[in-house]
C-alpha cells in the first residue's frame, strides 16, 4: 500500500478533532459508570429486599455484564470502523449508549414490576456494554490518525482523560443532586435525573461529531480500493497478528485494566462496604483524588512519546503488584476503622485521598501511554477491530470483574485485603509478558498489515 497522506497538521483542526472526540468519549463514559457509583442504591431498587450483600452481589454482577459484552461490541463495531469509516462507527454507538442509559432512568423498580425490573436492567446494561465496546477503539483510532506521528502519546492522552472524568462526572452529579436533594428524596426517585440527564448530553455530543470528517489515514485507504474485506478475518486468522492480539492483552491492556478499575472503583467500593465510611465522604474521597490525578494521564502520554510507552507502563504494573497491600492496610487505618464494630470512626479524609492519589497515578502511569501503543501496533486497514478486542478484554472482562471478584473473594474468605490478589496477580503477569515479548516503536504508522514501516 502506499504512504498514507500525512495527518491533519493545522492546529486548530486537530484541537477541534481532539474536543469533539474526548467530549462523546466523555459523556459514554459518564453513562457507563452512572451504573457503578449507583450500585448500592441499585441493589435496593431492582433485587428483592432482605439480603443486601446478596443484592449489592447481584447488582455488581449486572455492572459486570456490560463489561463481558464489550469485547463483542469491540469485534461488531470495530468491524463496522474498518468497513465503513471510524466517525459512523462511534456516532452509532453514542445513540445507543444514550438511549440505554436515559431508559434505566425511566425503568421500574422490583416493588412495581418484580422479576422483570432487574431483567430489563440486564437488557439495557448490555446495551451500553456492546455500545462502549465500539465507542473506545473508534475515537483513540480517529484522533491518533488526525495526529502527527511522535506525538501521538500527547494527542490520543486526551480521549484516556475522558474514563476518568466520566467517572468523576458522574461522580459529581450524584454529590451534587444528593446533597441538594436530601437522601430521603435521592433515594426514592432523584436517583434517576443522573440517568435522564444523559439523552441532553448525548445530544449535545452527536451535533458536534456529526460535523466532523473521516479520518485522513482512512480516507485516502478507503479511496484507494485498500480497504479490508474482512477485518476480523486479517485480524485474528493472519498468525502475525494474532499474536500481536495476544502480545497486546496479556503484557499491556490486561494489567492496565485491574489497574484502572482498583484504583478507582475497588476503591470506592472499599471505602463504602469493606470500611463502612459514609457515601457522601467516600465520594467526596474518589472524586477529589480523581481531580487531582487526572492532568497525569497527560503528562504520562506525553512523556512516553519521548522515552516510550513500555517503560511506562511497567513501572505503573509493578508499582501496583508491590504497593497495593501496604496502601490498603493504610487506608484501613486511616479510615479508623473498627474490625469488631464493622464500623469507620472520625476518618481521615485527608490522608484518604492521598492514598486513592497514589493509586490513581497508577492508573494514568498504565492508561496515559495505552491509546497510542495499541494504535501504532497495529496496520491501518484492520487497526480499529484489532486494537478494540485486546483493549476490551482487558478492560471489560480482567478490568471490569475487579469489584465483583474482589468483593466474592472477601467475603469468601473473611480476610479484607484478599480481593486485591486477584489485581496484582493480573498486573505482575503482564509486568512479566509485557518485559519479555513487548515490542514498541513510538512514532511509526504501521501501512501493511505485516511489519512496521518508518515514515
Amino acid at each position: 500500500m502506499p504512504e498514507p497522506a500525512d495527518p491533519v497538521r493545522n492546529e486548530t483542526n486537530l484541537w477541534k478533532v481532539v474536543v469533539a472526540s474526548s467530549a462523546g468519549t466523555l459523556i459514554e463514559w459518564y453513562d457507563f459508570y452512572i451504573f457503578g457509583s449507583l450500585a448500592t442504591i441499585l441493589a435496593a431498587k431492582f433485587f428483592p429486599t432482605g439480603n443486601e450483600t446478596v443484592a449489592l452481589l447481584s447488582t455488581l454482577a449486572t455492572f459486570a455484564t456490560g463489561f463481558v459484552v464489550r469485547p463483542f461490541g469491540a469485534l461488531f463495531f470495530g468491524r463496522v470502523g474498518d468497513l465503513v469509516g471510524r466517525k459512523y462507527a462511534f456516532l452509532v454507538t453514542l445513540l445507543i449508549m444514550g438511549l440505554s442509559t436515559f431508559a434505566i432512568g425511566l425503568l421500574p423498580d422490583y416493588a412495581t414490576i418484580g422479576l422483570f425490573a432487574p431483567l430489563a436492567l440486564l437488557v439495557l446494561r448490555l446495551l451500553q456494554g456492546l455500545a462502549l465496546g465500539g465507542e473506545y477503539g473508534g475515537a483513540a483510532t480517529y484522533v491518533a490518525e488526525h495526529a502527527p506521528l511522535g506525538r501521538r502519546g500527547f494527542y490520543t492522552s486526551f480521549i484516556q482523560t475522558t474514563a476518568t472524568l466520566g467517572l468523576f462526572v458522574s461522580l459529581g452529579v450524584i454529590l451534587l443532586l444528593r446533597q441538594t436533594l436530601g437522601d430521603d428524596s435521592f433515594s426514592a426517585w432523584g436517583w434517576r435525573v443522573p440517568f435522564l440527564l444523559s439523552i441532553v448530553l448525548v445530544a449535545f455530543s452527536y451535533l458536534i461529531r456529526t460535523r466532523l470528517t473521516e479520518s485522513p489515514l482512512f480516507a485516502q485507504m478507503k479511496a484507494a480500493g485498500l480497504v479490508s474485506r474482512s477485518p476480523l478475518r486479517d485480524s485474528f486468522l493472519n498468525r502475525e497478528n494474532r499474536r500481536l492480539v495476544i502480545v497486546a492483552l496479556f503484557g499491556a491492556t490486561a494489567g492496565q485494566g485491574v489497574i484502572w478499575y482498583t484504583g478507582q472503583f475497588y476503591a470506592l467500593y472499599y471505602l463504602q462496604t469493606v470500611l463502612k465510611v459514609g457515601f457522601v465522604t467516600a465520594n467526596y474521597v474518589i472524586a477529589v483524588a480523581l481531580l487531582l490525578g487526572t492532568p497525569l494521564f497527560i503528562v504520562f502520554g506525553a512523556l512516553s512519546d519521548r522515552i516510550g510507552r513500555k517503560s511506562i507502563m511497567m513501572t505503573g504494573c509493578l508499582l501496583a503488584l508491590l504497593t497495593y497491600i501496604p496502601i490498603y492496610r493504610a487506608m484501613t487505618a486511616a479510615a479508623g476503622f473498627d474490625p469488631g464494630r464493622g464500623v469507620s470512626e472520625a476518618p481521615n479524609v485527608v490522608a484518604l485521598t492521598l492514598l486513592v492519589f497514589v493509586q490513581v497515578v497508577y492508573v494514568t502511569m498504565v492508561y496515559g501511554p495505552i491509546a497510542a501503543f495499541l494504535v501504532e501496533l497495529f496496520p491501518t486497514r484492520i487497526r480499529y477491530t484489532s486494537m478494540s478486542l485486546p483493549y476490551h478484554i482487558g478492560n471489560g472482562i480482567f478490568g471490569g470483574l475487579v469489584p465483583l471478584i474482589a468483593t466474592v473473594i472477601v467475603a469468601k474468605t473473611g480476610n479484607m485485603y484478599a480481593g486485591l490478589y486477584y489485581p496484582m496477580a493480573i498486573a505482575g503477569m503482564t509486568f512479566i509478558v509485557g518485559m519479555l515479548y513487548v515490542r514498541e516503536r513510538p512514532g511509526i504508522e504501521r501501512t501493511d498489515g505485516h511489519r512496521p514501516v518508518d515514515r
